[in-house]
């Protein structure tokens, strides 16, 4: 298959915080005994599925008790089948023995035509031994290459265990990734100061990933940790351990309800639902009360579970559709936004917030629920926002993405939004976007052709615009930049010749932050619109004339 039709998809990723993953992960070994554990306990499973076909063909098959006589040969015939199916798998059994002592025997009496072959029973008596001080053909041995002069390439083993360990000053990224061969949850390691990115472990994944959110409640016991809940097509929920690497399974699941087979009578306790029945399609943990985890569903409910007790404490069905994004809010616990495929943003146990909001229509809107009209809308895209994140320490620094496969950075503040860069990342479809929780202007961005990871102070525009908003560390590392500034806004210029000259202009306008882009309750579009307009007919005129 060639690189190009290869599937790559990256829909979902996250930051860890500096410090909260260990400085030297644990790793999954399991013993013989513990692997002895596990395959019992998976053919306990199996021979309880046999035993329950087993019940089921015997209650199917089984006439109605009407006469005993009949009733007594149908249990002498079954009685007779298990009988014989006993008597197979002995001989079965007892062959296989046989077959194994036939092959320790051939193995035994190949070991002794080798021994026989090569005198290795006189191999210690001989009578020159090797001189190993000089070595094999002359060459002289060293007891590692550390210790041999010619060998410029010594042991990495040492390299190996750096990489392993994390510094204090790493962040994890743990992305979902789906490929032709497999699902996979990786975890990245992103250093700022060595500018470092590369892969430190990761799991194989059942399903397709959809969403996935950090927390740091252990199950187990209610301590600290570092772990991520991930939804994905099947209803249920995994918790991971990204501080365990080689683990073959998640540390915990929060089960969704299995589809019932019809022909199968539904018992009363089967009613009663502890868990989703459709995809998961958003998750949000209150960092507050730490033990409890929103999730949202196809099944058009919001969950509220308890991580204590992995059951639902409570579910919401205020939405007549999809419920496409939950968050609790950074400061009243008590508060939950949800949005929905129904067009509507609920605001459960409502207080006064502005959150943005977007929509698969490409417009952003900041919200205040005390008043009628949104503060702003914006159009930010040309197709459906699918990304958006608020830069961790600048103020109304703004992230959107969108399947138009452009990545924008924008002004709000102080509801004026404004756009300050537009970049087409050449990644196909973009799909998430998140800001590292250490450097507010470093961005990772999963998209249909892998992810990247992008300090967007790169771009001169970015620079210029937030310099006075910048930690006093950060701008001093942008100190001394003015002199590229012109250099980059030519090479910026460049990428937008493509567009048409109108657009190019417009663009021009948004880069240089001369004009905002929309004002409160749209006025701000329905001038940029009156303006393209003035302009086609301007140069229609002209060249007609």
């Amino acid at each position: 298959m060639s690189e190009k039709n290869s599937k790559n998809i990256v829909p979902c990723l996250l930051w860890v915080k500096q410090g909260c993953a260990k400085q030297k992960p644990d790793k999954v070994s399991l013993d013989k005994d513990e692997l002895k554990k596990i395959i019992q306990r998976t053919q306990e499973k199996l021979d309880g599925v046999e035993d329950d076909s087993d019940d089921a063909l015997d209650e199917a098959s089984a006439p109605e008790k009407e006469e005993g006589e009949n009733n007594d040969e149908f249990a002498k015939a079954v009685q007779k089948a298990k009988n014989m199916a006993a008597s197979i798998k002995k001989k079965a059994a007892a062959e296989s023995k046989k077959a194994e002592k036939r092959k320790r025997a051939g193995e035994e009496e190949e070991e002794d035509d080798i021994v026989d072959k090569y005198g290795l029973e006189d191999y210690d008596d001989d009578e020159s031994p090797m001189d190993f001080l000089q070595g094999i053909g002359g060459l002289t041995p060293f007891a590692s290459n550390e210790e041999d002069p010619y060998i410029t390439l010594k042991d990495d083993a040492d390299s190996d265990d750096e990489d392993f360990e994390l510094k204090p000053s790493d962040n994890l990224i743990a992305l979902g990734r789906v490929t032709e061969e497999a699902a996979i949850l990786e975890v990245h390691i992103y250093n700022a100061e060595q500018s470092n990115l590369f892969i430190h472990h990761d799991y194989v994944l059942p399903t397709f990933p959809l969403v996935l959110e950090w927390l740091d409640y252990d199950v187990a016991d209610g301590q600290t940790g570092n772990f991520v809940a991930m939804g994905t097509m099947e209803p249920d929920i995994s918790l991971w351990d990204l501080d365990v690497v080689d683990s073959l399974e998640p540390v915990s699941i929060l089960e969704g309800v299995k589809p019932i087979k019809k022909k199968k009578k539904m018992k009363k306790k089967e009613t009663l639902s502890t868990g989703h029945s459709d995809a998961v399609l958003d998750l949000s943990w209150n960092r507050h009360v730490r033990n409890v985890l929103a999730s949202a569903s196809a099944d058009q409910t919001v969950r509220l579970w308890d991580l204590a007790e992995g059951k639902t404490a409570s579910t919401l069905t205020h939405h007549s559709q999809q419920v496409q994004c939950v968050a609790w809010h950074p400061v009243e616990s008590q508060s939950l936004l949800t949005g929905s495929f129904d067009k509507r943003n609920n605001l459960y146990i409502p207080i006064c917030v502005c959150p943005q909001a977007s929509t698969d229509q490409g417009n952003l809107y900041c919200v205040d629920i005390r008043q009628d009209k949104p503060v702003y809308t914006l159009s930010a895209h040309e197709q459906a926002v699918t990304g958006l994140s608020f830069s961790s320490q600048i103020p109304g620094l703004v992230v959107t993405t969108s399947p138009d496969k452009h990545f924008k950075v924008w002004d709000v503040q102080g509801n004026k939004p404004s756009l300050v860069l537009s970049r087409k990342l050449h990644m196909d479809i973009l799909h998430c976007v998140s800001c590292n929780p250490d450097e507010p202007f470093v961005f990772a961005v999963g998209a249909n052709k892998d992810f990247k990871v992008w300090d967007i102070r790169e771009s001169a525009a970015v620079r210029r615009h937030f310099l006075d908003r910048m930690p006093s560390k950060l701008a001093a590392e942008c100190e001394g930049d003015d002199e590229d500034l012109l250099e980059d806004a030519a090479a910026a210029a460049m990428e937008n010749l493509n567009m048409d000259d109108e657009d190019a202009a417009e663009e021009e306008e948004m880069l240089a932050g001369d004009r905002p882009v929309a004002k409160a309750s749209g006025e701000g579009n329905q001038a940029l619109k009156a303006k393209k307009k003035k302009k086609k007919k301007k140069k229609k005129g002209g060249a007609e004339g």
